[in-house]
């Protein structure tokens, strides 16, 4: 219960840390935001947990695909607010487009052979 607690902390943390950092500098947040972290982080739990490289390698690989479908949300919301939208109607909007770019992707993959 102590590492799971710990795993919980961590990486709370981490978020934590970079949403203040952006407040001050939203260079500093975005760089720190860009690094895959929680990627990282789930790599390393999934590891530190089962100790199997295949499952980690097939996590990575997985994390890989759907990185580029998830490029629409940071597409989309800037261009949404520059619209004027409200903030939260543009990122539930940017989060649907997201959502149908990774069945899209899913799709694509699948009709190529790939299997996540």
């Amino acid at each position: 219960m102590t590492y799971y607690l710990l795993k919980i902390a961590i990486t709370t943390a981490l978020i934590v840390a970079i949403s203040e950092i952006a407040k001050r500098s939203t260079l500093a947040g975005a760089i720190l935001a860009s690094i895959p972290l929680i990627s990282v982080l789930a790599m390393l739990w999934l590891y530190v947990d089962t100790k199997d490289v295949d499952k980690v390698g097939t996590l990575a690989t997985s994390v890989f695909w759907l990185v580029l479908p998830s490029l629409a949300l940071f597409v989309s919301l800037p261009l949404l607010l520059k619209q004027g939208l409200n903030f939260y109607l543009s990122m539930g909007l940017s989060i649907g487009i997201t959502v149908m770019c990774y069945f899209l992707m899913l799709t694509v993959l699948g009709h190529f052979g790939v299997k996540l």
